[in-house]
């Protein structure tokens, strides 16, 4: 009997490629792997894809082959492809009956679904509203929930290999990172981590899983102070956190970007979820182990910090997708 095909989207990404591996070990799908690049597939079947497919949520033209015979999906879309990836969507909704499931990667906090439940009573500083950037996540999953969907969630806190990224050359050259976090602390999740819940979510199927949440954090909120510590041990090198003001960080990323920021600033993302241990039966990966250990694509979180970065300063990789309407 042939095995179900599941479609990894964002296959090549540091949370794809763990998934696809873990997927290949696990033995129960026929595993598409999407490229926008098909210049990647090759790396994606030494993982263990057996198919490889280009891709693109903005071209509906590669849409039909890379659905066609699937039963479930992977969806998970960079921050600025809100658009495409709400057009996809509900593609996916007109195949109701031929997609069974959908594991959508997402923010803790997305929306409405946060420390309060009334969106004018939020957990950031009075009179703030809740970031465009936590608005969008909850309409990647509400446009899939509309169409009639069985979809299941993984709301992650910040992930740990973005979070230094922006200062790959000062940490190689001169040993120092900054940002405006300082002491507030956050449960930084491991990308693969993700990939471990999503491979367990899509394993055990839809009657487990549909319409259900899951947040996903760090072992311990950790401050910058202590995640300059891991980073140096992990290097064998000293790296010191120098303190940015929110002002200058949104001068370097913009105001989408910085919004978001504040809500890692106050408290908002300092908790630890259970759910990963409850999904898998094992702890959360810690920020040091993740930089110094391999997941089961062979890469460290290391290895990953080096590795091409979205966010750069002096552009706002988010001024496209602030101007998309519902």
């Amino acid at each position: 009997m042939a095995k179900p095909i599941v479609l990894i989207t964002s296959a090549s990404g540091r949370i794809g490629k763990e998934l696809v591996a873990q997927l290949a070990s696990e033995g129960t799908f026929t595993i598409r792997a999407c490229c926008f690049s098909m210049e990647k597939a090759d790396s994606l079947k030494a993982l263990g894809a057996h198919e490889t497919v280009k891709f693109d949520l903005n071209d509906s033209a590669t849409w039909d082959s890379a659905l066609d015979g699937v039963s479930a999906v992977y969806s998970a879309s960079l921050d600025p492809m809100l658009e495409g990836h709400l057009a996809f969507s509900k593609e996916l909704g007109n195949r109701v009956n031929q997609i069974k499931h959908v594991v959508r990667v997402s923010c803790m906090g997305a929306d409405t679904n946060t420390a309060s439940y009334d969106p004018d009573v939020h957990s950031s500083r009075e009179g703030a509203a809740i970031p465009l950037m936590l608005q969008h996540y909850w309409w990647g999953e509400k446009v899939l929930i509309d169409a009639g969907l069985k979809v299941s969630v993984l709301r992650n806190n910040f992930f740990m290999n973005h979070l230094l990224k922006t200062d790959c050359d000062n940490i190689l050259s001169e040993g120092w990172f900054s940002n405006p976090l300082g002491s507030a602390r956050n449960s930084f999740v491991a990308t693969r981590d993700i990939a471990t819940a999503a491979s367990v979510l899509l394993t055990e199927g839809p009657d487990k899983h549909a319409d259900k949440f899951y947040d996903l954090t760090g072992p311990q909120p950790q401050n910058m102070a202590e995640i300059a510590l891991d980073l140096g041990r992990a290097m064998d090198k000293n790296i010191e956190y120098r303190a940015q003001n929110m002002a200058d960080f949104e001068k370097d990323f913009g105001s989408t970007r910085a919004e978001f920021f504040e809500y890692l600033s106050n408290g908002f993302y300092c908790r630890c979820s259970p759910d990963f241990y409850n999904l898998t039966g094992a702890k959360p990966t810690s920020y040091y182990d993740y930089l110094t250990t391999s997941g089961v694509s062979g890469e460290t979180g290391l290895d990953e910090l080096w590795q091409g970065n979205l966010w750069k300063k002096g552009e706002d990789a988010m001024k496209g997708a602030a101007e998309v309407k519902k």
